[in-house]
């Protein structure tokens, strides 16, 4: 059965590396995310001391607290321990506080996930 991957990266500047070690682990695909957690949601839409009409320059310069989420569905044999264990080694441990966090789901159906090439071939051409 394939199983869906959620990262949570908190750190934006590692999701390049990220992705290039899921690479390296069997991930062919992965869909990323720009996202912001409820936490932060939450204190940026209870300020009181924000004006009316925000310049420029202050929303410029305001902390931003996006984070990226990775998707993939993969194949029941990747091995989801070394993916983890590759993931860990950039982000540090999803145990710790402000790295983020990781799950897996089993995934019920799944179309067009198609194996090896994609649907098309390089020529353009639909497949049968």
């Amino acid at each position: 059965m394939p199983k869906l991957i959620v990262a949570i990266v908190l750190d934006i500047d590692v999701c390049h590396e990220v992705i290039r070690v899921w690479e390296k682990a069997g991930v062919s695909g992965a869909t990323i995310l720009d996202s912001i957690g409820m936490r932060h949601m939450l204190a940026q839409t209870q300020r009181d001391d924000l004006p009316l009409m925000p310049s420029l320059r202050s929303l410029l310069e305001s902390e931003e607290y996006n984070h990226r989420t990775i998707l993939s569905v993969v194949p029941d044999d990747l091995d989801l321990e070394d993916l983890v264990r590759r993931t860990e080694a950039v982000v540090g441990n999803f145990d710790d506080a402000d790295t983020g966090f990781l799950f897996v789901v089993p995934v019920l159906m799944a179309r067009g996930l198609g194996r090896g090439e994609s649907a098309v071939s390089r020529t353009g051409d639909a497949k049968p």
